[in-house]
C-alpha cells in the first residue's frame, strides 16, 4: 500500500494508526487465542503500519504518525484485560517511536479517546457515559479535529498523548467538603 502511494501521490506524510478491536472477558475467562487477536490488531498492527510507513516518511522529508489508543491505556478497566493491555503498549510504542524518529523529522503522538459513538459502542446507552464530567459519547468527528490539529497545528509536540474524554481521566465528579 506504501509502495503504491508513492507511485500515485508521492511519498507518506501522516500515518493514522486507527486499527481497534475488544475482546470482552476477564483475564481468567479470556481465552489465550482472543487476547493474541486483540494484541495482533491493536498493538502489532500499529507497529507494523510505524515499521512500513517510517521509509517513506523519511523520504518526503518528514511528518506525523498519529496513533490512536484509548484512555483504558491511561487508566485499567476489568473485563477487557486484553484491551487495555494493547492500549498501554501502544502509549509505549508511540514514545520510543517517538524518540527513534525525531531525527528524521517524523513526530510520533498519540490519542487517547474515551466514550465514542461508533460501532465498538454501538450497544451501549447513554448511561454509560452519565456519570463523567461531560455526560455524553464523544463523536468521531471530535477525535478527527485533533488528529487534525496534531498534524498541522502540534508542530512542536512528538511523544505526546491527547487525551479526549469527557473529563474521565480528571478524576470523578465529586465535590469534596470538609467534615463537620
Amino acid at each position: 500500500m506504501v509502495a503504491e502511494t508513492e507511485r500515485d501521490l508521492g511519498p507518506v506524510s501522516v500515518l493514522v494508526n486507527n486499527a481497534g478491536i475488544l475482546a470482552w472477558g476477564t483475564i481468567e475467562e479470556q481465552t489465550l487465542e482472543s487476547f493474541r487477536r486483540v494484541i495482533d490488531v491493536n498493538l502489532q498492527g500499529a507497529w507494523l503500519g510505524t515499521r512500513t510507513a517510517a521509509p517513506s516518511l523519511r523520504r518526503a522529508g518528514g511528518g506525523v504518525i498519529v496513533n490512536i489508543s484509548s484512555i483504558a491505556g491511561i487508566t485499567g478497566y476489568a473485563g477487557i484485560g486484553s484491551y487495555v493491555a494493547s492500549k498501554w503498549g501502544l502509549r509505549g510504542l508511540t514514545k520510543a517511536a517517538a524518540l527513534e524518529l525525531a531525527p528524521d523529522g517524523i513526530r510520533v503522538c498519540s490519542v487517547h479517546p474515551g466514550a465514542v459513538r461508533t460501532a465498538m459502542t454501538a450497544d451501549f446507552d447513554d448511561s454509560f457515559t452519565a456519570g463523567q464530567p461531560l455526560p455524553r459519547f464523544g463523536e468521531p468527528e471530535e477525535v478527527a479535529r485533533m488528529v487534525l490539529f496534531i498534524v498541522a497545528d502540534a508542530t512542536f509536540s512528538t511523544g505526546v498523548e491527547f487525551v479526549l474524554d469527557g473529563g474521565v481521566t480528571a478524576g470523578p465528579p465529586t465535590v469534596l467538603t470538609p467534615a463537620r
